[in-house]
């Protein structure tokens, strides 16, 4: 199972479409449940839900599960139902992609835990367990920097980093129609829980959760947006903006 965690708007699907656009071939079977059909791709047997005639998530994994499929995308997971039947999926050895609403990787354990889906699978509670080698990522999106400039102290406090940093130019240029920046660049916070199942195991809180993520090597959306900032891709300004800073964790 591969979940793709942020809030609205930050390119959960975008990015899900993406991947499976670069596996799609004639002799993969990959279907969807969504509701709406964000994007419409060749080769994808797509499907749209409705609740008024039944067509649910949960209805349409089931569905799915005895056609075998190689990959099965959920729009969103929201209900208790879905996450449980999305689970047993991904358990029973399907590769299982969809979004979740959390604003981190490390929320993802907890999200997943309120809507009944117990950590351990020596304690059931609903009808899915946790996948022993699962992955939650989340993301963001920061505007591409089209200029230079300078900033400092913020990208030595996040990432340890004092060389040169970057600014849009005010004036613009004809490629990027005078605003400064073109395009956007994603940002993802990802987090292998395989590494960290006797934490979830011993449902251990989320701050908790993230440190020891970060130990074994994550880096948080905060690092990963200056990051770029230190690359010139996008600004401080533009980092903030997306992610604030927890001196926290």
């Amino acid at each position: 199972m591969i979940l793709h965690c942020g809030p609205t708007g930050s390119g959960k699907s975008m990015t899900l479409y993406s991947a499976l656009a670069e596996v799609n071939t004639p002799d993969m079977n990959i279907q969807t449940a969504e509701d709406p059909i964000e994007y419409t791709l060749a080769g994808l047997n797509q499907m749209q839900m409705n609740r008024q005639i039944g067509l649910t998530f949960a209805r349409a994994l089931r569905c799915y599960l005895r056609m075998d499929p190689d990959v099965i995308l959920v729009g969103e997971i929201r209900d208790e139902e879905t996450a449980g039947i999305a689970c047993e999926a991904a358990l029973t050895g399907h590769l299982l992609v969809s979004t979740l609403h959390t604003n981190d990787a490390p929320s993802t354990v907890t999200r997943l835990s309120e809507m009944g889906i117990e950590p351990s699978t020596s304690r059931r509670r609903s009808s899915a367990w946790w996948p022993n080698a699962s992955f939650a990522g989340s993301a963001r999106t920061a505007r591409c920097l089209r200029a230079r400039g300078r900033e400092k102290m913020l990208l030595e406090k996040a990432i340890g980093w004092s060389g040169q940093v970057f600014k849009p130019n005010p004036q613009g240029c004809p490629v990027c129609n005078g605003l400064g920046y073109k395009g956007r660049v994603g940002i993802h916070e990802l987090m292998v829980t395989a590494e960290l199942t006797e934490a979830i195991n011993r449902e251990v809180e989320v701050a908790q959760l993230k440190r020891i993520a970060m130990k074994t090597g994550m880096k948080t959306l905060h690092q990963g947006l200056h990051a770029q900032g230190e690359d010139g891709l996008t600004t401080v300004e533009g980092a903030l903006a997306n992610v604030a800073p927890r001196p926290d964790l």
